[in-house]
């Protein structure tokens, strides 16, 4: 079983909005599926941090679950991004997923999985400004949801490995609560989405900075298609 990463795949089927203002979309859900089921098994697992879909509801984002279930190969972890409006409560997705029989897909929220070698857990994020209160609470929480999903991660006794919708440092900026956590934690791996197009991808910091290693997966940086994280 290999473990795999891939954000922001803003799927159509149960609501269409263009993407096309970024430039490279063209035909992405065919490219998604193509690149997607050449490179993944039904043996591995494909974590997806984020923005899913542009449905609204959770009953609207039936056809764009049944396109991740039924038309890609593996085991898929979610979690939430910005644009995930369909996002509820864990106990009315986890019975959507049962009612409909996705039984490959999995939600990751203030929890963690045991893949492997390696723990996965995450959350959305938010942006890396803490000049305005409303969003100074949304990322001190955002912050201790990742805590509690890295502690479940730590309890398995494996290496936590971090995926989050929005980039932790970008440009001049940086998100200071999420950054505590992964040091307090000795996270070595943080994988993020969110960024599209031109120079979003340049200010978007990856690499390596003070033991964590960053890496950008938003589908159109990868050309759409998933990135290993682990053998």
């Amino acid at each position: 079983m290999r473990v795999f990463a891939m954000g922001d795949l803003h799927l159509p089927f149960g609501s269409y909005k263009p993407m096309d203002i970024f430039g490279g979309w063209e035909n992405y859900t065919e490219k998604i599926e193509a690149n997607w089921n050449s490179t993944v098994s039904n043996d591995d697992t494909v974590i997806i941090p984020g923005d899913l879909c542009w449905a609204m509801s959770l009953e609207q984002s039936l056809p764009d679950f049944e396109f991740v279930s039924r038309r890609l190969n593996g085991t898929k972890i979610i979690l939430k991004g910005n644009h995930d409006y369909w996002w509820t409560t864990l106990s009315k997705m986890n019975r959507f997923i049962e009612a409909n029989g996705f039984d490959n897909i999995k939600i990751l929220h203030n929890n963690a999985y045991a893949l492997g070698s390696i723990a996965v857990c995450g959350t959305r994020g938010w942006i890396n400004d803490d000049g305005e209160p409303q969003d100074l609470k949304v990322l001190k929480r955002e912050a201790m949801r990742l805590e509690a999903s890295v502690q479940e991660a730590v309890k398995t006794g494996l290496e936590p490995v971090v995926f989050i919708h929005y980039p932790p440092i970008y440009g001049a900026e940086q998100n200071y609560y999420i950054l505590e956590v992964l040091h307090k934690y000795g996270i070595r791996r943080c994988y993020y989405g969110h960024v599209h197009g031109g120079v979003c991808f340049s200010k978007a910091f990856q690499g390596e900075r003070d033991g964590v290693t960053y890496k950008m997966i938003s589908a159109d940086y990868v050309k759409f298609t998933p990135v290993l994280v682990q053998e």
